[in-house]
C-alpha cells in the first residue's frame, strides 16, 4: 500500500512542476543539469525570443560546450509543455543525430508526464517522429532530407554542418542553404519562429548567409555570439582574454579548450572556437602574409612605432584601435600590442597613454581630420599628466581605405607580419584583415594601414653592440708611459 502524502508535500510537488513548465532553467535542473552562466544567457535569450514578434534567433557557441543539451534535448520538450497544440521542426546535420535528439526528447516527455503536463500519443512514438495526445507534434530530419506533410510552429537547427570538408565544400554549401529555404523554412506556419544554434565554420554557411539578411534588415533577428575567448564587449561580461567555462564546475572545459587551442590552426580556431570565420586565403591580405610567433625579439633591439584609428562616438558602431609594431634589425615586423574597444574618448586615451608608457614608441600614426575635431587637445594634455611622451604624426585621409593601406600591405607581402596567434584578440584581427575590403570592420587595417604611411621613416632596430674587448698593452706602450712619468716626477 502507497504511502499518502502530506499537504506540504503535495503543495511543494506542485510547486516544482510548475517551476519547470514556466522556467526553462528550472526544468533542466529537474533533468539534472546544472546550467552554467553561458546555458543562463542562451536559455534567457530563448525564452526572450519566444515572447517577441523576431522571426529568426542565431546562437553561436564552441564545440563541446553543452549547447545542444539545452537548444535540442531540453527546449523541444519545454516547449511543448507551454504549447501543447504547437509543431517543432528539429534539424541537425544527419539523420542519426536527429533521431537520437528526437529520441531523448520523447523519452523525457514518457518520463514525466505529471511534471510537464503532456503524454505521448499511443500510435505515435518513433524516435524521430511522434505526436502528443494534445495534438503536438516533433519531427526531427537530417539536412538534406525532403520534408513532406508536416507543418511547424518552431523550427530548431543544431549544427547543420557536421565536418570541415562539407563546410569549405562550394557544393554542399550551396545544397545546404538550398534546403534550408526551400525545405526547412518552407515547411513552417505563417508566424513561426526559428532558432539556430551553431558552430561557426565558414562565413558562407547557413548561420552566415542568415546573419546578413539579419544585417540587412530582410528578417527580423538577434545575434548572441559566445567566443571560447573572451574579447572585448563579451556577452558574459568576461573579462578579454578569459576562457569559456574555466571552472571547477565545467568539467575542464578551460583545460579542454587550452588543449585545442594549441593544436587547432589559427584559421580554425577562429571560425569553430572564436565565431569568427574568415576567408581561407584573404583577398587584399593573404593568409600567409601572418607568420606565427610565441616571443618578442628583446625589446631593446627593436624599432617601435604605433598607429589609431580613433571612433569619433563610443555608440557609433566603429571601434577605436590602437596598434604597436615593432622592427627588428634584420626588418622583420612584429605585431606587439593592440588594443580594440567601443567606448568614449577617455578610455581609449588612457589606453593610448598605457602603450606609450609600455613600448615607448618612435612615433605615432594618426588621421588628422579626427584629431582637427577637437580629441588632439585632450590626448596632449593627458600625455603631459602621464609624462608618456610619444611624437605624433597626423596623416590626411586620402583615397580610399584600400589605397592608403597599401604601404603596409606592400611590406606585408614582402616581408610578413609576425603574430602573436594566441592573443585574444588575434582571431578577430585575422578575421578583418582576410575579409578586408568587403568585411564588416575594418579599423584594425585602419589603424595597420596608418602604420603603412610611417614605412619611409621606419628604421630597422639595432643588433647589440659587442662589447669592447681591452687590447693587449706592447712594450712600446709601457716604455712611453715610463718615460713620461719619469719626466713628470723630474718635472
Amino acid at each position: 500500500m502507497g504511502t499518502s502524502r502530506s499537504p506540504q508535500e503535495a503543495a511543494q510537488e506542485l510547486l516544482k512542476r510548475r517551476s519547470a513548465r514556466k522556467s526553462l532553467v528550472e526544468w533542466a535542473r529537474h533533468k539534472g543539469f546544472e546550467p552554467a552562466k553561458h546555458h543562463k544567457l542562451i536559455i534567457s535569450e530563448i525564452e526572450t525570443f519566444l515572447e517577441s514578434d523576431d522571426e529568426v534567433l542565431l546562437l553561436f557557441a564552441p564545440p563541446g560546450s553543452a549547447k545542444s543539451t539545452y537548444v535540442s534535448i531540453l527546449l523541444p520538450s519545454w516547449y511543448l509543455t507551454n504549447n501543447a497544440t504547437h509543431s517543432i521542426l528539429a534539424a541537425t546535420h544527419n539523420v542519426e543525430f536527429a533521431e537520437r535528439w528526437g529520441r531523448r526528447v520523447r523519452n523525457d516527455i514518457a518520463a514525466d508526464e505529471k511534471v510537464l503536463g503532456i503524454r505521448l500519443a499511443e500510435d505515435s512514438k518513433a524516435a524521430s517522429r511522434w505526436s502528443l495526445e494534445s495534438g503536438g507534434e516533433y519531427y526531427g530530419v537530417g539536412a538534406g532530407t525532403g520534408i513532406s506533410g508536416f507543418r511547424a510552429n518552431l523550427g530548431v537547427a543544431d549544427d547543420l554542418f557536421g565536418s570541415r570538408e562539407d563546410a569549405y565544400s562550394d557544393t554542399v554549401r550551396q545544397k545546404r542553404w538550398d534546403w534550408y529555404q526551400d525545405d526547412f523554412s518552407a515547411r513552417l506556419k505563417p508566424g513561426a519562429q526559428r532558432i539556430l544554434m551553431n558552430t561557426r565554420w565558414h562565413e558562407e554557411d547557413v548561420a552566415g548567409r542568415v546573419l546578413e539578411q539579419i544585417e540587412r534588415k530582410e528578417i527580423r533577428g538577434r545575434v548572441i555570439s559566445i567566443p571560447a575567448i573572451a574579447e572585448e564587449n563579451d556577452p558574459l561580461g568576461r573579462a578579454p582574454g578569459e576562457y569559456l567555462w574555466d571552472d571547477p564546475d565545467g568539467y575542464n572545459y578551460g583545460a579542454f579548450l587550452r588543449a585545442r587551442q594549441r593544436e587547432t590552426s589559427p584559421m580554425m580556431w577562429a571560425a569553430l572556437y572564436q565565431q569568427r570565420p574568415a576567408p581561407e586565403e584573404g583577398d587584399y591580405f593573404k593568409a600567409d602574409w601572418l607568420k606565427p610567433c610565441e616571443t618578442f625579439p628583446d625589446k631593446s633591439t627593436m624599432r617601435i612605432y604605433g598607429g589609431s584609428d580613433y571612433a569619433v562616438t563610443a555608440d557609433g558602431g566603429d571601434y577605436t584601435v590602437h596598434i604597436v609594431v615593432g622592427l627588428d634589425p634584420e626588418g622583420r615586423m612584429y605585431l606587439l600590442d593592440l588594443w580594440r574597444k567601443q567606448t568614449s574618448s577617455d578610455e581609449w586615451i588612457e589606453a593610448f597613454c598605457n602603450l606609450v608608457t609600455e613600448w615607448k614608441p618612435v612615433g605615432w600614426a594618426e588621421e588628422k581630420g579626427q584629431i582637427s575635431a577637437g580629441v588632439g587637445p585632450a590626448i596632449e594634455r593627458r600625455q603631459r599628466e602621464r609624462q608618456a611622451y610619444c611624437y605624433r604624426q597626423q596623416f590626411p585621409t586620402r583615397g580610399d581605405k584600400a589605397v592608403r593601406a597599401q604601404s603596409i600591405r606592400g611590406r606585408m607581402a614582402l616581408e610578413g607580419l609576425y603574430v602573436p596567434t594566441h592573443a585574444s584578440w588575434y582571431p578577430a584581427f585575422r578575421s578583418e584583415l582576410l575579409s578586408f575590403p568587403a568585411g564588416k570592420h575594418d579599423d584594425q587595417v585602419d589603424a595597420l594601414g596608418l602604420i603603412g604611411q610611417l614605412l619611409d621613416q621606419m628604421t630597422p632596430g639595432q643588433k647589440p653592440k659587442e662589447p669592447n674587448k681591452p687590447k693587449p698593452d706592447s712594450g712600446y706602450r709601457a716604455f712611453q708611459l715610463t718615460a713620461k712619468q719619469d719626466n713628470w716626477a723630474a718635472y
